[in-house]
């Protein structure tokens, strides 16, 4: 587990970690929850259950992929399997590409089936995989779910990454052949109407917008260059809560999943109210895990469920699903920003 691969897979989480920050810049600042004095509407009402590429979980959130491919990582996959099956979360592992090339690593993936083994999981693999390897990864684990990520600005400043990016032929490739549902996610730069219709006419049914402002990976792989040469790039793409409104008028044709800076459980219910219909968590996890433990960040997950429900019983709503934007109000930049985009309003 020593090759160039696995390596970079240490290097990523041990750069998420020193790159995390507390206070996100997602967006999520520029949004407020309206409140609503008058909720008529009691807690014990709440039912936060929620659908994820047709399957029902009973939390409208998840732990995102982060990790596997070599011995840490793995033993991270492990824990965080864990805490997935404490707190009745859905989870995703990082890229499988790795164990594609190296099947002696598979186990750092695979080892989440067996510690979690009726929950909900999911695949992970690139745009420029096979259908053939897209199935490999889902077996490989189990999955419930894959998740085909879209990475082609990490790619562009990684020293030894990929160059070129044909890649809708092969998702529908993928799409229509896999035999478990499919999520095409964008890995933290955010995603553009044009880009989700463009995947709603190849059969793409679940989009992750995952925004700017959590995880920065042109950050990562610019740390790793040794000319830190791509510095710039580390503003680039869209925030989380950019990316939300420009799925405005995909909402009724897709399935929205947000990504990208989640904090706290007021960050789920502004995603929720702009349109997603279930939200990534990775960094607020693993930066707890590495500095804190599994226990701890379990308790955290449940102090997010418990607040889901206190929020939803102030907006007066009994479900996830019954959020929307009358529950938000956006500050005058992101107003300005829906008129530029033409995104409505109303």
């Amino acid at each position: 587990m020593k090759d160039i691969q696995s390596h970079r897979k240490d290097e990523h989480v041990s750069l998420a970690e020193h790159f995390y920050q507390p206070e996100a810049a997602a967006g999520f600042q520029e949004v407020r929850l309206i409140p609503n004095s008058l909720p008529e509407i009691s807690r014990d009402q709440i039912d936060l259950k929620s659908r994820f590429g047709g399957i029902v979980t009973d939390y409208p959130f998840y732990i995102e992929a982060m990790t596997g491919g070599s011995t840490y990582t793995g033993k991270l996959n492990q824990q965080l399997a864990r805490i997935a099956k404490a707190t009745q979360l859905p989870m995703a592992v990082g890229s499988q590409s790795v164990a594609l090339k190296q099947p002696e690593v598979a186990e750092t993936f695979s080892i989440v089936r067996k510690t979690d083994p009726n929950g909900i999981l999911l695949a992970n693999i690139g745009p420029n995989h096979s259908a053939s390897d897209a199935q490999k990864a889902i077996d490989m684990i189990d999955a419930d779910l894959l998740e085909i990520h879209l990475n082609a600005a990490q790619e562009i400043v990684m020293p030894e990454g990929d160059r070129s990016f044909d890649w809708l032929a092969n998702i529908r490739e993928i799409v229509q052949t896999v035999t478990v549902p499919v999520v095409v996610k964008e890995v933290g730069f955010g995603m553009t109407a044009q880009t989700m219709q463009r995947l709603q006419s190849i059969g793409v049914q679940t989009v992750n917008v995952a925004g700017h402002g959590g995880t920065n990976f042109a950050k990562i792989e610019n740390e790793r260059r040794h000319d830190k040469a791509y510095r710039a790039f580390e503003n680039y793409g869209l925030t989380t809560v950019e990316s939300l409104l420009e799925s405005r008028r995909s909402q009724s044709q897709l399935h929205i999943v947000a990504c990208g800076g989640i904090r706290n459980a007021l960050d789920i219910v502004k995603s929720l109210a702009l349109g997603a219909e279930m939200v990534g968590i990775a960094g607020a996890l693993l930066h707890t895990l590495i500095k804190q433990g599994e226990n701890e960040t379990i308790q955290l997950i449940q102090q997010w469920q418990t607040q889901l429900t206190d929020l939803l019983t102030l907006q007066g709503v009994k479900s996830p699903r019954a959020l929307n934007w009358q529950n938000v109000i956006l500050n005058t930049d992101l107003m300005t920003y829906c008129q530029q985009r033409q995104i409505p309003l109303a």
